[in-house]
């Protein structure tokens, strides 16, 4: 005889399923009214995570000269200066070099520009002068007519650069601020916040702190490695510039995607016009290598390691943070998802029921007592 549904089960069933709905509703309204007046203090925001991104970075040499006896304020005073020194450095390193050697890199782009006209006007392209000056008076009178797009374009770039330093500026106070009092912020936090909270919220906030530091340590070792790699690669080929081209994709490595793709242009366009085509295409091939190493083999497996986060959830967190935000979801994303973890692993751990574990033990208590 076949089993019959109980009426009784089923509803409480449907109960719990509905209870849970609702719960469930509920957070996610939660977490969309938070994400919405994130969006709206944006401005804010971003300074701020960049702030704490530069601390995690500075913040070992700060600890160091406070644990030698050094008042806070001037450590992070002396540390501040520092940073400020080594990017200062890192732009001299890019453009003194580049400035040197410009006007071998302009008779070059212009070689690289005839040798291409040449190409184009021989078998099996064979496009004649005539066609080329054609081209680019069309070309021109494009531009001409789009001259409003372009004022626009222009605006929007200025505006975005404004920006830009503004952040970087407000970052670099915080910074400050933070390296010189961020040892108080948890006691002070404890103290404004009611029973459990004054420990679970800071606690929480230690273990995230740990996770940002172990996602910006992870992202510079992944950089250097791309430096090394590329930078071998256009040294054994006799490209110039092999060290402000290394610095650069270092330092591009924070960014990820346009970092990626603009170093690997500079590297490419700059072997073109010295080395030739030849030389080109074997530098793309190299930096296309590197590049894949980095995203589906080192990066996965040094900040899966580092965060404590499988190498396959750091690949959907990437690929779901640039659909949903661009390229600030994608330097955001692992960070963020391994914050998600380390809340979801404390509450976990909080709501465990310790007697699980005690009763698990019992029945080899009591095997020990019969012996």
């Amino acid at each position: 005889m076949p089993a019959t549904l109980s009426s009784t089960r089923t509803r409480a069933a449907l109960r719990t399923s509905a209870r849970v709905s609702v719960d469930v509703l509920l957070v996610l309204v939660m977490l969309s009214v938070a994400l919405w007046l994130m969006g709206r203090m944006w401005s804010v925001v971003w300074p701020l995570v960049v702030g704490l991104l530069l601390t995690t970075l500075t913040w070992p040499l700060a600890r160091f000269l406070r644990g030698r006896g050094w008042p806070p304020a001037l450590a992070a005073s002396a540390v501040t200066v520092l940073f400020l020194l080594v990017a200062l450095g890192v732009v001299a390193l890019i453009a003194v070099p580049v400035a040197s050697q410009s006007g071998e890199l302009t008779d070059g782009v212009v070689e690289g520009i005839q040798k291409l006209r040449e190409w184009a006007s021989g078998p099996p392209l064979n496009i004649g002068d005539d066609q080329m000056t054609k081209a680019f008076d069309s070309a021109v009178a494009r531009a001409q007519d789009g001259l409003g797009s372009m004022v626009t374009a222009v605006v929007t770039g200025v505006s975005t650069v404004v920006n830009g330093v503004v952040t970087a500026v407000l970052a670099l106070f915080l910074m400050f601020f933070f390296l010189k009092d961020g040892p108080k912020f948890l006691p002070w936090l404890a103290r404004q916040l009611p029973g459990r909270l004054a420990t679970d919220v800071p606690a929480v906030a230690a273990r995230s702190w740990n996770t940002l530091g172990a996602f910006v340590r992870s992202q510079a070792f992944v950089g250097l490695l791309d430096a090394v790699l590329i930078g071998l690669g256009l040294w054994i080929l006799g490209v110039p510039l092999v060290l402000p081209l290394a610095v650069l994709t270092f330092v591009s490595a924070f960014v990820p995607i346009v970092g990626a793709l603009f170093a690997g242009f500079v590297a490419v366009l700059i072997a073109l016009v010295s080395n030739g085509l030849t030389d080109a295409l074997i530098v793309l091939a190299v930096i296309i290598v590197v590049q894949q190493l980095e995203g589906n083999v080192f990066q996965p497996m040094i900040q899966s390691r580092g965060l404590g986060l499988h190498a396959a959830v750091v690949l959907l967190a990437v690929t779901l943070g640039g659909s949903l935000a661009g390229i600030v979801g994608s330097l955001l994303a692992v960070p963020v998802a391994a914050v998600i973890a380390v809340i979801w692993n404390y509450v976990r751990d909080q709501l465990s029921d310790p007697l699980q574990e005690s009763e698990a033990d019992e029945p080899h208590a009591g095997a020990a007592v019969a012996s």
